[in-house]
């Protein structure tokens, strides 16, 4: 059977380390599944024996409405008498069914009727749209085993535990899987997980090497197996399970589970079980229900109600007392009312019962101090807005189809009583993705091109120095003053005409050439060779081609090699390293190959890498290297990685260029670019052999410390490095951003982003969104360095965030200018320990002092966090937008939510 093209024999697992590769000679012990919460048995290849307790597990179709046929007259009824002014109608339509009603209980029941069924309509309209999403998603379809080694289609939605389905690539994963095999013969697959953190980098999971064998239809003819595992729960990273397969019992881990909502990416197809399903998979299990919000507006109008209502009961009493006092002194004298036969409600005899009677007629007859035509209103101008929002041009993209969706017209008003924005930062404000714009190889700065960055300072700049200039053109000024303020223009200038001339003249090579907005002639066209130090800039280009992960795909129509690699930042280096004539071509069992150029005839030379050993990326490591034997038989490790980890791991003799590349790191930095550094070292072959030996017993032992393991014999060998230079890639900002922030910061409001990236990274971003201005006071409130957890190092550590946040406040109080303006600039560490109960309204009173809050280096819980101290400790309307499903939990805090279709996922 055909196994696909990426296959190409192609075996990994001696390359993956940490996470993802498995012992080479012995097995682990089988998990100890005992107690509760591990009581699931998934019989595979076996869904029917599913159907009945106690096997039988939830359905795999999936509902994320807020009503269905059953609950929706009761909880939609509910929602709508949660308005106190229903509550009133409903009263005073049942007191209009009494005889003493001055109306027909038709006039009362009828306006109650359609405000509430109108109301009832926009709510079951709006929850079918939900529907419509749901049946979408649940008639999806899947190749599933129907027996006998044939495959066939079916709808996500029958797909029963124990199936054994077939995903290919590009697919979602219909339920959480277990990883049976691959069209890689060593069963690895990509996979792309953005819909659950928000993360775009590639995942890599393998399957047992048990069940590596099962890569074709066929094989499932008489395939069976007993998964015995944990039960459902909310926890993406961790699984505990057996398999029970050919008489032996195998542990299962999280990198052979594939869970629901993630996609398979660079792998032709897998083939899985089912184990968890519908709402009992990871992802249903930490979503949460759709949350009915009520805006402020509706809120403010219960409050008004209670007072109308006050008013109307007053007025009705004082109507009663007068006609009691009517009643019992004058309508004895009125003889043409027949004292003698006079109706109970008029009896001067019975006062008491006159006057409750009287009371109820009162509250009836003024009942329409209380408008019910206003609700009415309200909800036809809901409806109304929503549908102009759907249809609004201006919010339509026209790149992938997709128009602006009000999934509830409840929270239109609210829109314009916002004072607080929370933004996600990659994909919402910024494009995610990655264009290679700068390096730094052998001390030299490469890439004359500006980062936006730039350009938006130097154009503020230029406006500040006109706005300074016009206002103080009839005051003299120093000579020096004005000489630095001249050289200061004039260095913006010469950024922003370099921008407008190295753009414009090549504007079409650059949306040509995806991922690559470099340009420098000294390093194009293989003028690199006449560089003086032409050994460093190969040594550079080969680090670029041969240390990543990704695979080449070749467009046959244009003839060029593009690639699907875990992150962009890793895809733009590999663009780059094509761009300067080190085309990486093909990756095979322990080979790489590589097309290098050193002619600007465009003859290439193949040139091949064996691929040894690969030590992977990890946020803990913040490095990836690879170790590679070249054509001439000399060992190299070649590494990347975050340049403070670098720079600690070099030997005396690498530090030639450390502090010229160091100058560049902090420029590039400056100008908003993401920056990586590069090394390499010569490895003597007996050392190797050495190392190789610990490196495979590492790779062979069992039990908890194998990752730490692996981990210190890794670190050995990434040491006595030869820094060669660095990289600064730039993810550009979405169009138009700059110019919204700046009119919506005119407008009074105040912006929060919150953003994984490090602080100096996120400040350069602020400035290029017009989120920090020139002429802006910064406040940065830091945690001092310190890997101590002694109970008197915290105290002393939120002493000291204590301490910053007052001197902050006392800032702001003390100024004396009214037009100034005060950023906030927080990260994640400090944020953990400013969100505590003691320091949590100290740190909000500080910050909506502050026309702008960065918050730097935050999770996602911490984005809801924030969200939630916002909205409840100021008491005012707050928006979150966010593009990734790592920002669901702060849209979901938010007044306000808005999720955008981005590079991360979207949000619901």
């Amino acid at each position: 059977m055909t196994r696909g093209r990426i296959r190409a024999k192609l075996r990994r697992s001696h390359l993956y380390t940490f996470g993802c590769l498995k012992p080479s000679t012995t097995e682990e012990a089988p998990h100890p599944l005992q107690g509760p919460g591990f009581s699931r048995t998934v019989y595979c290849n076996q869904p029917l024996l599913h159907d009945k307790r106690p096997l039988l597990y939830c359905k795999n179709d999936i509902s994320t409405t807020k009503y269905n046929v059953i609950t929706f007259f009761p909880k939609a009824l509910f929602e709508q008498f949660r308005r106190v002014a229903n509550i009133y109608f409903l009263l005073a339509a049942c007191l209009s069914a009494s005889p003493i009603s001055p109306f027909s209980p038709l006039s009362m029941i009828a306006p109650l009727a359609f405000v509430v069924g109108l109301s009832m309509a926009k709510e079951a309209l709006e929850d079918s749209r939900r529907f419509v999403q749901d049946v979408k998603v649940n008639r999806r379809k899947v190749n599933r085993h129907k027996g006998d080694g044939i495959f066939g289609p079916r709808s996500w939605q029958n797909i029963m535990v124990g199936d054994v389905v077939k995903v290919n690539k590009d697919q979602f994963f219909p339920a959480d899987l277990l990883l049976l095999s691959s069209s890689y013969e060593d069963g690895i697959c990509y996979v792309e997980t953005m819909n659950l953190d928000g993360e775009t980098n590639l995942k890599v999971k393998r399957s047992l090497e048990a069940t590596m064998t099962l890569d074709n239809d066929e094989v499932f003819k008489d395939f069976t197996g007993t998964i015995q595992c944990e039960d459902p729960n909310p926890n993406l990273y961790t699984f505990v399970g057996n398999l029970d397969y050919e008489r032996q019992i195998y542990p299962l881990d999280p990198s052979q589970i594939l869970l629901r909502d993630s996609k398979l990416r660079n792998t032709d197809y897998i083939y899985g079980v089912a184990i968890f399903t519908g709402h009992d998979s990871k992802v249903m299990q930490n979503s949460t229900k759709s949350p009915s919000k009520r805006s402020t507006i509706e809120k403010k109008m219960d409050y008004i109600i209670y007072t109308l209502f006050t008013v109307l009961i007053l007025i009705s009493v004082i109507s009663s007392i007068g006609f009691i006092f009517k009643t019992k002194y004058q309508a004895p004298k009125w003889w043409y009312l027949r004292p003698d036969n006079i109706e109970y409600q008029y009896d001067p005899n019975k006062v008491g019962v006159a006057g409750m009677s009287h009371l109820i007629t009162a509250l009836i007859l003024y009942g329409y101090l209380i408008p019910i035509s206003l609700y009415v209103s309200i909800e036809v101008v809901k409806v109304l807005q929503a549908t102009f929002i759907n249809q609004d041009i201006q919010m339509y993209d026209e790149e992938t189809g997709t128009p602006a969706d009000a999934r509830t017209s409840n929270l239109n008003e609210e829109l314009g009583q916002v004072d607080t924005i929370l933004s996600d930062k990659t994909g919402t404000l910024t494009c995610n993705q990655m264009d290679f714009l700068k390096c730094s190889i052998a001390g030299t700065a490469y890439g004359v091109r500006s980062s936006e960055v730039e350009v938006a300072a130097a154009k503020q700049m230029a406006s500040d120095h006109e706005d300074q200039e016009s206002d103080l053109s009839n005051f003299p000024m120093p000579k020096s003053k004005a000489r630095i303020s001249w050289d200061n223009v004039r260095k913006a200038e010469e950024i922003e005409l370099e921008t407008v001339v190295t753009s414009k003249g090549d504007e079409d090579q650059k949306h040509a050439i995806k991922g690559f907005g470099f340009e420098d002639d000294r390093l194009m066209n293989c003028n690199w060779l006449q560089e003086p130090n032409a050994d460093d800039l190969l040594m550079f280009f080969r680090i670029l081609a041969v240390c990543h992960t990704a695979i080449p795909e070749l467009n046959e129509e244009t003839g060029v090699y593009t690639y699907e690699a875990e992150s962009p930042d890793e895809g733009a280096f590999l663009v780059a390293a094509r761009e300067f004539g080190f085309e990486f071509c093909r990756r095979t069992q322990s080979s790489i190959f590589i097309h290098e150029r050193f002619s600007a005839s465009r003859k290439v030379v193949e040139r091949e890498y064996k691929l040894l050993n690969l030590l992977d990326f990890t946020s803990k490591r913040k490095r990836m290297s690879v170790i590679v034997r070249d054509e001439e038989g000399s060992l190299f490790l070649f590494c990347k990685g975050a340049d403070s980890i670098i720079f600690d791991r070099l030997s005396k003799n690498g530090k030639h260029y450390l502090e010229a590349t160091t100058r560049h790191l902090n420029e590039y930095g400056e100008a908003g670019l993401r920056t990586l550094a590069l090394a390499y070292r010569k490895l003597d072959e007996q050392e190797y052999t050495a190392w190789n030996n610990e490196f495979q017993k590492a790779k062979a032992a069992v039990g908890a410390d194998r990752d730490s393991m692996l981990e210190r014999v890794s670190d050995m060998m990434e040491k006595g490095l030869i820094l060669v230079g660095a990289t600064a890639v730039e993810d550009k900002l979405q169009k138009g951003v700059p110019q919204c922030i700046d009119n919506l910061a005119q407008a009074g409001l105040k912006i929060w982003v919150l953003t994984g990236d490090k602080m100096e990274t996120a400040i350069n971003i602020g400035f290029a969104c017009s989120l920090l201005r020139q002429g802006m006071k910064q406040i940065c409130i830091t945690t001092p360095v310190s890997d101590s957890v002694a109970t008197d190092v915290k105290q002393g550590i939120k002493d000291n965030i204590l301490n910053q946040i007052t001197n902050g406040s006392q800032m702001i109080k003390l100024e004396k200018d009214p037009h100034a303006a005060f950023a906030l600039i927080i990260d994640g560490k400090t944020l953990t320990y400013a969100l505590e109960d003691d320091m949590k309204l100290l740190f909000l009173g500080l910050a909506v002092d502050c026309a702008s809050v960065i918050c730097c280096r935050v999770s996602p819980k911490q984005k809801a966090l924030v969200t939630r101290l916002v909205k409840q400790g100021s008491g005012k309307t707050t928006l979150a937008i966010g593009d990734g499903a790592n920002d669901v939990g702060m849209i979901q805090e938010a007044d306000i939510g808005v999720g955008i279709s981005g590079v991360e996922g979207s949000d619901g």
